[in-house]
């Protein structure tokens, strides 16, 4: 067990032996803030199931996958990935500031794909198809890039004229609120031309808290649009209370819910999976229960589709 791993049980008085810790190749990582909001005394706690590498992530499953949504099949160029008309994703990072262990790109060659010298091939891609209105900024995660690295890669985005709007996925204002980017990010949002979306993933409402409350004004105010996607996981929100709290939580700190994503069957997550039937259900719950803006769309992405397919 390692140091990272003995020092969380250790801060949260838990029992190294109970917990039936395996270490792989996608080690351990969360961010001191995080791990604040994980409840001391509970190995149950839905947060740290998110975050600690078990046993059962060496189960070979035969229907998961290394790649489950097929990023590598829609990649014209390293960094760069093209699957739905009028938009692409940008990878600025192969960093996070947490390990989520369901994370659809924990085998991710981050090595071959993402590097800062990627961006100008990416980029001239871009500017040359003047049907892409849109940039998503993934990884990894953006906000694990240096601030000037971040705005420099932004105002090379925004100098190709056809781009019209930036999107944002990050869960780093969720998971490490305190090391979230702010001034010169912050500078220039205010002055930026493009319309301004940022998708934070959370998946559970003890995740929020006033730190994250605190950013997410910060960046309501400086013109961004902020919704929140969430993974439909076992033993961690799948239940119609969990969901509802979310959905009242996340509106609370001025964020509404966008998308309730089925598990991305990536080989060594097949422990957090929900059934269609279960996940139907609980959507068809909180439609009853929560009013329309607070219902995420329930939806499961399948390699090559043209879109997310709602279930």
């Amino acid at each position: 067990m390692t140091s990272a791993i003995k020092s969380l049980c250790q801060t949260l008085n838990l029992e190294e032996n109970s917990l039936n810790v395996h270490e792989s190749a996608f080690r351990f990582k969360a961010h001191a803030d995080f791990i604040a909001q994980i409840e001391p005394n509970n190995p149950n706690d839905p947060l740290l199931k998110q975050i600690l590498p078990v046993q059962l992530e060496t189960h070979i499953h035969p229907d998961y996958k290394y790649d489950p949504v097929g990023d590598l099949q829609k990649n014209p160029t390293p960094s760069l990935i093209h699957k739905y008309h009028g938009r692409v994703l940008l990878m600025a990072s192969p960093k996070c500031d947490i390990h989520c262990r369901y994370c659809f790109r924990r085998h991710f060659p981050y090595e071959q794909q993402i590097n800062q010298r990627h961006w100008q091939a990416a980029l001239d891609i871009i500017q040359a198809d003047s049907s892409i209105h849109e940039v998503i900024l993934s990884g990894g995660d953006p906000f694990s890039l240096s601030e000037s690295a971040l705005v420099n890669l932004i105002e090379k985005i925004e100098a190709i004229e056809h781009i019209q709007t930036l999107r944002i996925h990050t869960r780093t204002p969720i998971v490490a609120p305190s090391k979230s980017p702010q001034t010169t990010f912050l500078g220039w949002a205010k002055s930026s031309r493009l319309n301004k979306m940022m998708v934070v993933h959370c998946n559970h409402a003890n995740e929020l808290s006033e730190k994250t409350a605190g950013l997410l004004t910060l960046y309501r105010d400086t013109g961004f649009h902020l919704l929140n996607q969430s993974v439909l996981l076992k033993g961690v929100n799948d239940d119609t209370q969990s969901l509802e709290n979310l959905s009242h939580a996340l509106f609370k700190q001025g964020v509404l819910p966008y998308y309730l994503h089925q598990l991305d069957r990536v080989q060594g997550a097949s422990h957090f999976e929900v059934s269609d039937d279960i996940a139907q259900t609980l959507h068809e719950t909180l439609r009853k229960s929560l009013p329309g803006y607070l219902v995420p769309k329930l939806v499961r992405e399948i390699a090559g589709e043209p879109y997310k397919t709602p279930l």
